[in-house]
């Protein structure tokens, strides 16, 4: 059962989608902080990097765009890329494909992370609810999901018949048992959009903003809502009606599964949607059995540590090894939909001996990772149980979406502890008082520090004030953090 739950407030929009009752994808936009990827724009580039065969390019966004060559070649010339044995081939120069100066027609792929600008290409597509146009390349591509191969065929045979020379199209997964009417009307909707985003190239200088993709709540329509969607849960009349005129205009024969939310308690409370996010943005997720898995991200990768905690143990290692690392593997391919992690990815599991236990973790790892809309691929397994994989990152994880970098541990997750910081209080305790002049000293301290200097260091302080005369007052403020510490003198 695959339920969709719209959560809709004038300034915030939640969208929660559950399979079997359980939170698998979560998303959420702001007003004011909607992403770009998708859009598309006439840009210039404004500086050429060989080093690194890319490009700098102004979309007149505050960073500039990052256009690397395997993105600035048409996907015709890609198709060429790799010969029978799968080596790949030398790409021609930046320098050959590009220029300063030049006008560009980009499209972004991942937005902006950290100090890094939106990722471009210059392959545009342009996405329907079951084709997403190509228009600038002659290519009929189908979705790896439809795995029947009479159905491969027979919307090949449609693409074929129904798309004008010169364009392309990729056949969705919600393709699948679609008729030629529906594709048909969903190529003439994206054939105009793009007919209208050529006329806007040749008008205004860059940087301009060609092409906008949609807002969360029908994007999320046009890009999720399938058959085996049971039904969508909207808590906004507003939005519900808005969405509902969406589905009827581009997807009316799912529009009867868009229905109204009017219960008194709130939609993320009646199915528990709030419980999951809290723990979605927990470093330490429970395995049923009592293991648990610990997830870390950082700017060059993320690490997922797997272990048995708890989980009773069989006298066999392999055995109870073999179990938890299973639990682990379809959490963690839920929890990488969820948490929308990208990048690399290695993931610790526990050591096993058996080659055939091994193997059979991959494939239930691939098997989960299979239910992504996501692209995902597994490297590779050390002897060691370390599995190296990578998820396409698109924009920001959930993580980094809902919270923020610790200002005071700067994303270390550590700080200085009581001890360290009296200590440093005494360091500097004791610069002050051989000065000459105040007598009265007083400090400012986190509880725990000034218990510290109260009680554990009480015969320091007594020294300081014997020797130099002065009058020490350890004073406590509840406000502070455990690093922050205020000296004050006065007579």
């Amino acid at each position: 059962m695959k339920k969709i739950l719209i959560n809709a407030l004038p300034k915030e929009v939640r969208i929660a989608i559950l399979e079997e009752g359980q939170l698998v994808e979560f998303y959420v936009e702001r007003k004011g902080s909607r992403g770009i990827v998708g859009n598309i724009y006439k840009g210039k580039v404004l500086k050429i990097l060989p080093a690194i065969q890319a490009a700098f390019v102004d979309l007149g966004h505050y960073k500039n765009a990052f256009l690397y060559v395997k993105d600035a070649v048409s996907w015709e010339f890609e198709d060429e890329l790799f010969e029978e044995n799968n080596h790949e081939i030398e790409l021609p120069p930046i320098e050959e494909v590009l220029s300063p100066g030049q006008e560009i027609v980009v499209q972004v792929t991942k937005e902006p992370l950290g100090t890094k600008g939106p990722r471009v290409t210059t392959n545009l597509t342009i996405p329907g609810h079951y084709l997403i146009l190509l228009p600038t390349i002659e290519k009929i591509g189908i979705s790896r999901r439809i795995t029947d191969e009479a159905e491969r065929e027979r919307l090949k045979e449609i693409g074929e018949s129904i798309v004008p020379k010169g364009y392309g199209v990729i056949l969705r997964t919600a393709a699948e048992g679609a008729t030629e009417e529906d594709l048909k009307k969903d190529l003439s909707y994206l054939l105009k959009v793009w007919n209208s985003l050529e006329k806007k190239i040749e008008k205004k200088p860059p940087p301009l903003l060609l092409y906008q993709d949609l807002e969360i709540v029908p994007k999320i329509l046009r890009d999720v809502l399938t058959d085996d969607v049971d039904e969508v849960l909207i808590d906004s009349l507003p939005e519900y009606r808005r969405a509902l005129n969406f589905a009827k205009a581009f997807i009316p024969k799912l529009a009867d599964k868009i229905k109204l939310y009017d219960d008194d308690r709130p939609i993320f409370e009646k199915y528990p949607v709030e419980e999951a996010i809290s723990k979605a943005l927990s470093r330490k997720v429970y395995l049923p059995g009592g293991g648990y898995i610990v997830i870390d991200e950082t700017e060059a990768l993320v690490s997922i540590d797997v272990n048995s905690g708890k989980f009773k143990k069989s006298s066999n290692l392999e055995e109870t090894a073999f179990s938890v690392n299973c639990k682990a593997a379809k959490e963690i391919a839920r929890q990488l939909r969820l948490r929308d992690i990208g990048g690399i990815i290695v993931i610790d599991f526990i050591d096993m001996k058996s080659e055939e236990n091994k193997q059979k973790l991959i494939e239930i790892l691939e098997q989960e990772l299979s239910k992504d809309r996501a692209k995902t691929k597994i490297v590779s397994m050390s002897d060691l149980g370390l599995v190296e994989m990578t998820r396409k990152r698109v924009k920001k994880s959930l993580g980094r979406s809902l919270t923020m970098t610790c200002p005071y541990c700067e994303g270390k997750g550590r700080v200085k502890s009581a001890d360290t910081v009296a200590f440093e209080i005494e360091r500097e305790l004791l610069l002050i008082a051989r000065e000459n002049g105040k007598q009265k000293i007083k400090v400012y301290a986190h509880p725990m520090v000034a218990e510290k200097l109260k009680v554990d260091e009480k015969d320091i302080i007594e020294r300081i004030e014997e020797l130099y005369g002065k009058d020490i007052k350890v004073i406590s403020v509840d406000n502070y953090h455990i690093e922050k510490y205020t000296i004050a003198k006065s007579d």
